[in-house]
């Protein structure tokens, strides 16, 4: 495998900024300052809740930390985080009970 030159690495950069932009472009400076209707705005709540797992999810089955596979410290914390936040409905509450979780079984487990 070659290392890739500068050249190339500042051609990567550009394009994924010009794409970015143009995605923000196209909703922001094409259509930010008209109404949506209720059906768009209705779907765009969902936005996090489907984005936010996404990210989560490959951390918690497949982490880094452990070489890939799958440990019981973290599904516990992942588990525990979900069911505080389903309780509570607080999402810092949720977030430190699961990294207390986290922490506790990894001690526990060694």
């Amino acid at each position: 495998m070659r290392d890739l030159a500068t050249l190339d690495i500042w051609i990567v950069i550009i394009v994924l900024a010009v794409g970015s932009f143009g995605l923000r472009f196209v909703f922001l400076g094409l259509i930010g300052d008209r109404t949506m209707p209720a059906w768009v705005l209705r779907h765009l709540r969902y936005t996090a809740v489907a984005v936010l797992p996404a990210l989560v999810a490959p951390i918690v089955v497949w982490p880094p930390g452990t070489g890939g596979m799958t440990d019981a410290a973290r599904m516990t914390a992942a588990c525990v985080t979900v069911l505080v936040g389903l309780i509570t409905r607080n999402v810092l509450a949720a977030i430190i009970a699961g990294a207390a979780a986290l922490y506790g079984m990894l001690y526990l487990l060694g």
